[in-house]
């Protein structure tokens, strides 16, 4: 299996700045030397998750949460190991090497993405060659220049088109079943799923073709069809037009949610580039997740009749519980016989962004407003008392947070009761493994481990590994430290590397642990002035020779002369000779 270079992952990790990837995806604020902001990790009212540009390296004081730009990556955007070098590769404009040839890695679903890249170019082809498709695209009024945007297509009319252009033999044929571009009939034979329909490519966050949606040109039913569940595809957990929103945008500041694929297309041309849509299901958890790690605010953008409200209370269920400080959810309903697509057409672009503006409501309000459509509407304490009964658990749903607490202040304001007799468990309870750990003490065993310290003083300061000759006999010593003290130093004498790009060149070591633990700690007392530093530096390392040249003596000489092999022989007498000297 082809294996990235680690010579590629060091250049990679030195090129990026962890403060730039950090901040594209939270909030950071400059305090001294470094930067803060609330832990995306866990809940927090104040800061506790800082950056750190000169170690290139984060880390949660309150719940712990810590590592490289590459861990942040995996942790946030919930990528592999592979999958986090690739992204911050792609954002770095840099192509990622394999040894034993530049070549994608070895994935098990290269097949059906490159068959259905193949589909994408096939039906974009088609599009330009097929009048009445580029005709009703034109009536939409759809440029080209949008249409190669979203890298939209058109599927003829035919049962085995994608057969005979693709020369499918078995293989290809197989492929084409398993990517959802062939359905099976019921005798057993193959046709194209997709015919007389304008195509829509659905990307992964990468880019790559995964699905397909086809929407007729005419009144016929289904109006929209999409690729069947895959190994690449799986509906609840995509979002339409998620790909293009981050390439135009970066970060978007929101997403707009919208019911359909041309709403996102026509949105996009007259400039509003962050709409996104579902893949023909309910709003799912997975995709509320999905929308929250590439924004702050989500606005749900549906139909206002009785079909549309339901889309939308389904969409605040699976969003609710993602809700916590800093995150937001809107719910916008449009007029009658009104989609988002013809909105923009009669508006333009600035007045539909001031309808968001004005008629988005926050998601407490729409909650809160739905359930009293089940109450009486009086104003009695039994009405009253039926919202209080049908809210609290959906509130609940939601992370300890101060905005749940909110949510909760208003429902207590309109009910007229006290907030606190509206939560069973008491508000401020966290979950166990979400408290605030506090900061190592200075007392601890780590802290005053003499060869811990010196590790600690290296990893803040990797010049000082030029400053002092280690005994070679260190790198094969027994006793804890000594031979990851002797490695430390070889490696940063050769080259000298900030703390981020270190502990990636120690992901895959036994010692990443240990200095995972001492990477979290602050920088050594009195280590800033460099006189100072280095005196300290000297210090510690004879402290750690005359202790070495103790134990090891102590160990040679509790056997007899006779029992020595040769080398601890010669060993014997050095130290006893630097003892002697000492």
């Amino acid at each position: 299996m082809s294996r990235i270079p680690q010579s590629f992952i060091d250049d990679l990790v030195t090129r990026a700045d962890i403060v730039d990837v950090v901040g594209s995806r939270v909030p950071l604020k400059k305090k001294g030397k470094e930067y803060t902001a609330c832990c995306p990790f866990h809940h927090e009212k104040s800061p506790s998750f800082f950056v750190s540009p000169e170690k290139q390296f984060y880390h949660c004081f309150g719940c712990g949460a810590h590592g490289t730009v590459l861990s942040f990556l995996m942790a946030h955007d919930r990528l592999d190991f592979v999958e986090a070098i690739e992204t911050l590769a792609g954002q770095m404009g840099m192509e990622v090497p394999r040894e034993g040839g530049n070549t994608p890695s070895e994935n098990p679903h290269a097949p059906l993405l490159a068959i259905l890249e193949e589909c994408s170019k096939y039906y974009q082809g088609e599009l330009k060659r097929t009048p009445k498709a580029i005709d009703y695209l034109k009536q939409r009024g759809v440029s080209g220049e949008v249409a190669a945007l979203f890298g939209l297509g058109y599927a003829p009319a035919g049962y085995d088109t994608l057969e005979r252009v693709l020369n499918a033999n078995d293989g290809t044929r197989d492929q084409l079943k398993r990517a959802g571009m062939l359905s099976e009939g019921e005798q057993g034979r193959l046709y194209d799923r997709f015919r007389e329909r304008i195509m829509f490519p659905i990307r992964d966050r990468r880019g790559r073709v995964i699905a397909f949606g086809g929407r007729v040109l005419n009144d016929d039913k289904p109006k929209y069809l999409n690729s069947p569940e895959t190994p690449l595809f799986h509906k609840g957990a995509g979002l339409y037009g998620l790909y293009e929103a981050r390439k135009a945008l970066g970060r978007p500041e929101r997403l707009l949610v919208v019911e359909g694929y041309m709403d996102v297309v026509m949105l996009a041309q007259h400039g509003v580039r962050e709409a996104v849509a579902t893949l023909g299901t309910a709003v799912t958890r997975e995709q509320v997740d999905l929308m929250y790690r590439n924004t702050a605010q989500v606005i749900y953008c549906f139909d206002g009749d009785e079909a549309g409200r339901r889309a939308a209370w389904r969409a605040l269920e699976s969003t609710l519980p993602q809700l916590r400080d800093g995150l937001d959810a809107r719910f916008m309903f449009l007029p009658d016989g009104e989609d988002p697509d013809s909105l923009v057409r009669q508006e333009g672009a600035e007045a539909f962004r001031k309808r968001i503006q004005a008629d988005a409501v926050s998601f407490d309000h729409f909650l809160l407003s739905e359930l009293e459509q089940q109450t009486e509407h009086d104003g009695s304490p039994a009405a009253r008392a039926k919202l209080k009964s049908l809210a609290q658990p959906l509130i609940q749903l939601m992370p300890e947070s101060t905005l749940k607490d909110l949510v909760f202040d208003a429902l207590a304001k309109q009910i007229g009761t006290r907030v606190s007799r509206l939560q069973n468990t008491p508000r401020n309870a966290e979950p166990a493994e979400r408290r605030r750990i506090p900061p190592p003490s200075s007392s601890s065993n780590t802290r005053h481990s003499a060869i811990r310290k010196a590790i600690l003083y290296l990893l803040y300061h990797p010049e000082l590994a030029g400053e002092h000759e280690l005994d070679p006999a260190w790198a094969h010593s027994t006793t804890p430290g000594f031979a990851l003290l002797s490695e430390l130093v070889n490696t940063l004498r050769a080259q000298p590397m900030p703390l981020g790009i270190l502990l990636e060149r120690y992901r895959d070591s036994p010692h990443l642990k240990t200095l995972d633990a001492l990477a979290c700690l602050p920088a050594p007392q009195d280590s800033e002035d460099e006189l100072v530093r280095q005196n300290m530096w000297h210090d510690m390392l004879n402290h750690l020779a005359a202790a070495y040249t103790r134990d090891r003596l102590r160990e040679l000489t509790s056997k007899s002369f006779d029992q020595l092999q040769k080398d601890e022989r010669q060993e014997l007498l050095r130290l006893s000779a630097i003892k002697a000297t000492s």
